[in-house]
């Protein structure tokens, strides 16, 4: 019986080992996708094959990348490996709206001056 113990011992610990690798695997396939599927145009992102773009426009399942100004390319939405630099968000554009329709500061007037 002692001779059976270190066996199942070392299957088990394999097992677990497996098991706690896929979760793993199973948890980053997961973030990657919400990654993807959060994409939208002024995004900059790397792509797998370590190419650098800006998204220009988000389909189903492709976005179209500018690589370089007007060269524009289309690609599956899989081959996005990371954001380097998040778009412009919702909060932003409303800050932006807002500084622009802001009334200049009033200086000193003609009036004011003797």
């Amino acid at each position: 019986m002692q001779q059976m113990l270190l066996p199942i011992l070392m299957f088990a610990l394999l097992g677990a080992m497996m098991f706690f690798g896929m979760r793993k695997q199973k948890r980053q396939v997961a973030e990657s996708q919400k990654m993807q599927e959060r994409l939208i145009p002024g995004a900059r992102i790397m792509t797998t094959s370590g190419l650098h773009g800006t998204v220009t426009a988000v389909a189903d399942d492709t976005i179209e990348l500018e690589i370089a100004p007007g060269l524009r390319t289309t690609w599956v939405r899989a081959a996005v490996r990371e954001v380097v630099v998040a778009g412009p968000t919702a909060e932003s554009d409303e800050t932006m709206v807002d500084d622009q329709n802001a009334l200049p500061e009033s200086g000193p007037s003609s009036k004011d001056v003797g």
